[in-house]
C-alpha cells in the first residue's frame, strides 16, 4: 500500500494483519554496522563469527526487527502513524542470506487515546526468530 495516508484509527480493528519479507544480505549487515555503530564481531568478523556457538556471521537483532517497523509504517497502520514504544525477543538468530517474514497483527485498539497495540512474528522459513509488539499513535479522522 503507497498511499498519501495509512489507516486511521477508527480504521483499525482487533484482528487485523499484514506481512512483508525482506532476505537480509551481507551488505545488508555492513550498511545497519556502519548506521549503528555495532560493530560486534558476531556481525562484522566471520571468521570470528564461526567460532561462536552460531557458527558463522549473524544478523543484528534490531535488523531483523526493523522488518517489523517496515510492515507497521508501510502496511499497517501505514503512513501517519507514530511508533512509541517496541519490544522484541529474539528466538534465533538470522544469517546473511535469510529472508526474514513478519507478521503484525492487532491486539488492542484504544480509540480515545489514538493508540493500537500490535503483535509481531517473525519467521525464517518455518523458524521462529523474534516475537514482539509495538504501541502506535494513529491519526484520526476527526482531526482531518
Amino acid at each position: 500500500m503507497k498511499a498519501v495516508h495509512g489507516f486511521y484509527i477508527e480504521d483499525v480493528a482487533p484482528g487485523m494483519s499484514a506481512s512483508a519479507a525482506k532476505t537480509i544480505s551481507e551488505r545488508d549487515i555492513q550498511l545497519f554496522m556502519t548506521v549503528s555503530g555495532d560493530d560486534n564481531p558476531v556481525h562484522s568478523d566471520p571468521a570470528y563469527a564461526a567460532t561462536t556457538p552460531f557458527k558463522g556471521q549473524i544478523a543484528h537483532g534490531m535488523l531483523t526487527t526493523s522488518v517489523m517497523s517496515s510492515v507497521l509504517s508501510n502496511q499497517l497502520p501505514g503512513y501517519g502513524s507514530i511508533l512509541l514504544d517496541v519490544a522484541a525477543r529474539f528466538k534465533a538468530p538470522v544469517y546473511p542470506g535469510d529472508t526474514v517474514r513478519t507478521t503484525v497483527t492487532v491486539r488492542e485498539v484504544m480509540a480515545e487515546k489514538r493508540r493500537a497495540v500490535f503483535d509481531a512474528v517473525s519467521y525464517v522459513g518455518g523458524n521462529k526468530v523474534l516475537e514482539g509488539q509495538a504501541t502506535l499513535l494513529l491519526d484520526s479522522r476527526a482531526m482531518h
